[in-house]
């Protein structure tokens, strides 16, 4: 009597073991089909130094609604859950802003890296000195 019960607990481990794989596969690929394409990249300074906390502005060539992301400390930034389209970048910090980059396709699904140069002005965060009172 013992091992039947042993048994059946086995059984029931399994079989709850089987179906939570087969949930977590499943919720796997809603995920991919929900999150959509993906613009991912790196802003560099004039010097070519990764730029931390630069904004990213993403619109569709068509004229979507902007959004826009900023750089983590190592200059990289990710925009996902984007649909099949062409889209617009740009890339500013501190007056500095990079040239669009235009028209890049995605795929459904498709992960595309980018790279936008800021090209004048100061990357680093400013220091306003006080003024003297006379």
């Amino acid at each position: 009597m013992r091992a039947n019960r042993a048994a059946a607990v086995k059984l029931i481990f399994s079989l709850m073991l089987g179906m939570a794989v087969l949930f977590a596969a499943d919720v796997n690929a809603q995920t991919r089909k929900k999150t959509g394409a993906t613009i991912t990249g790196t802003v560099l300074d004039s010097s070519g130094k990764p730029v931390a906390n630069a904004s990213v502005t993403c619109e569709t060539s068509s004229g979507m609604k902007p959004r826009a992301v900023h750089t983590d400390k190592n200059g990289k930034f990710f925009i996902t859950g984007l649909k099949q389209e062409s889209y617009d970048l740009r890339a500013s910090r501190n007056g500095a802003y990079s040239d669009w980059e235009r028209n890049i396709p995605l795929r459904k699904s498709q992960t595309k890296d980018v790279t936008l140069q800021l090209l004048n002005g100061n990357t680093a965060t400013s220091v306003v000195p006080a003024t003297k009172k006379h």
